[in-house]
């Protein structure tokens, strides 16, 4: 969204929207939905799937994450990717991580083609909904946020050509995850009591909540509030890869090993930014752990680690 001028702000808005949307449970709508929200604006602006495609060649990757994932598979690990992620953007970072493309699941998005659905009609409707919310902020004008979006994108937006088109994007979040997740574990015989699965934010919690209700390992890295409440475990770190020692005693000790790996870590406690472990299960107060994990996460973020 920074490939245009105000795009960070507009998507602020709307990613509050998405966060205002999941937590009313609103019908047929998974967070992380955004990324279908967002593409008028990508249309509008002529944002293309090589601008998409570019940015992914350029991004930094989480730190120790090249190295936890080539260890992992060393010792004959499958890993795996479930992302929100466009494809354009998916597939470019899971290659640089050596994850097969077969085992990558994210959201198809035929950018290109819905760009020539634009007529000046739906511009200029685009170009006032998006004046209007410039001026909307975050938390502040929610009850504007949550009035105004509805109208446009429930109401004015499906009357149009782009409308109709986009209603094909079905962004790879909530409980689409968990279907990934599902299809995944057929496919390799695995239930999902033997799996381990990362998340860090609204679009994972289903994930998470599925693999730790089976007695699989959910692990939150570097989440926020809505991730941790359904995880057995959490790191909040720059480097991935302190997650490898936890990693190693799952084949070995199931939970009860990795919980008593975890309770030593947290014990000792984290140094600088890194190695902040916590074990999550039954614990009822998480009020200091999410103040760890924002302050990390913002770090490795950046900006994405404001919003929710």
């Amino acid at each position: 969204m920074k490939l245009f001028p105000n795009g960070d702000k507009l998507f602020e808005v709307i990613s509050r929207y998405d966060d205002l949307l999941t937590l009313e449970e609103k019908d047929d709508y998974e967070p992380g939905d955004t990324l279908a929200l967002i593409v008028p604006f990508l249309v509008l602006h002529k944002i293309s799937e090589d601008d998409i495609a570019s940015l992914a060649s350029k991004a930094s990757l989480t730190g120790g994450a090249t190295e936890l994932v080539s260890q992992l598979q060393s010792k004959n690990w499958k890993v795996f990717c479930i992302s929100t992620s466009y494809e354009q953007y998916a597939i470019h970072i899971t290659q640089k991580l050596g994850i097969y493309a077969h085992n990558v699941a994210c959201t198809p998005f035929p950018l290109d083609k819905f760009g020539k659905t634009l007529c000046k009609e739906d511009a200029l409707l685009l170009q006032q909904a998006e004046q209007d919310i410039l001026t909307m902020r975050p938390v502040t004008d929610d009850d504007r946020i949550k009035q105004s979006l509805d109208k446009f994108f429930w109401e004015q937006l499906p009357t149009t050509n782009l409308g109709m088109a986009i209603k094909e994007v079905k962004p790879v979040g909530g409980r689409r995850k968990v279907a990934a997740l599902n299809r995944f574990a057929d496919k390799y015989g695995q239930p999902l009591a033997n799996w381990v699965v990362i998340g860090d934010s609204i679009t994972d919690f289903r994930m998470l909540q599925a693999v730790e209700e089976t007695g699989g390992l959910a692990i939150a890295f570097n989440a926020n509030e809505y991730a941790l409440p359904y995880s057995a475990m959490s790191l909040a770190s720059t480097s991935i890869s302190d997650l490898m020692e936890v990693l190693e005693m799952w084949p070995k000790g199931h939970r009860s090993g990795v919980e008593k790996v975890v309770k030593e870590k947290e014990k000792i406690g984290g140094a600088g930014d890194r190695g902040y472990f916590h074990w999550l299960s039954g614990r009822k107060d998480i009020d200091e752990v999410v103040k760890i994990h924002k302050r990390i996460r913002r770090l490795v973020r950046e900006e994405a680690g404001k919003l929710g």
